[in-house]
């Protein structure tokens, strides 16, 4: 009798416990659920701010990360508090959690340092083709931890930003123009002058190279098999790619109706 007696004792304890929580446990779900709400329509309204403001695009994803992860924690300790956490007891706790999560998440507080860096330093910004840590692609959003790199081939690379600010980083965008550097090999028995003439003219009709830098034509190698030369000319970012192309179709053209031989590699046996 004394175990059923105790038994309805814990039992009677814990309805009395659930009808004493239910109303802090009722108001904590809707402060939630509310909060989550108002969360979203804040953040809608920084992004229709930020599409309205002439701010730095990496900067907005930035921010816009920042400032969601931050509701988010602040609605976190409302509800805990809501359920009767004491606001002492709730700041011992984080910061034992804190310190908990800061040397489990080392990484992660490292890609927020970078983030950080990369906004204050700005080695690119959202736009730019880079290439970093093995991949090459347009910047497409920098957030709190990461940035989104979307390839040539369309993928969405993720690359932490930690790695980022502590490694290289080749920014194509950095200058309104870049230097292309396109090598081909002639034969032996070819008009190297001939050769050089052809290629500067192909460059001097290409409206897409600029005349200022003016293009140049090198002997770079003599090879086992093939005279080398070495184009280089100037052209603005947005047309690169086109008078890259354009280049090496056109030099290959001009030399088969000129008859200047592009030699591949050979081996020649002697038999004795």
């Amino acid at each position: 009798m004394n175990f059923i007696s105790d038994y309805q004792e814990h039992i009677d304890q814990a309805i009395k416990f659930l009808w004493e929580a239910l109303p802090s446990l009722i108001m904590a779900i809707i402060i939630y659920v509310l909060g989550l709400w108002i969360i979203k329509f804040i953040n809608r309204m920084v992004r229709k701010f930020f599409d309205k403001a002439d701010y730095d695009p990496s900067l907005e994803s930035f921010l816009q990360s920042f400032i969601s992860i931050g509701l988010k924690i602040m609605l976190f300790v409302i509800v805990i508090t809501q359920l009767g956490v004491q606001s002492s007891s709730l700041v011992a706790i984080i910061g034992a959690a804190g310190l908990a999560i800061g040397l489990a998440l080392q990484g992660s507080l490292a890609n927020f340092a970078g983030g950080v860096l990369l906004l204050l330093f700005k080695p690119f910004k959202v736009g730019d083709f880079i290439s970093a840590q093995g991949v090459d692609g347009t910047v497409k959003e920098i957030s709190i931890f990461t940035t989104k790199i979307s390839t040539f081939g369309n993928q969405i690379a993720i690359v932490p930003n930690g790695q980022l600010s502590n490694n290289n980083i080749i920014n194509y965008n950095a200058q309104n123009t870049r230097r292309d550097k396109i090598s081909v090999g002639i034969g032996y028995s070819s008009n190297i002058k001939l050769a050089k003439e052809i290629l500067l003219e192909i460059c001097a009709e290409n409206s897409n190279i600029l005349k200022d830098p003016a293009p140049e034509v090198y002997v770079a190698e003599l090879g086992d098999s093939s005279v080398n030369l070495s184009l280089r000319f100037w052209a603005n970012n947005d047309v690169f790619w086109a008078a890259h192309f354009h280049v090496l179709e056109e030099l290959k053209n001009r030399f088969d109706a000129a008859e200047i031989e592009i030699p591949f590699p050979q081996r020649v046996v002697h038999q004795y």
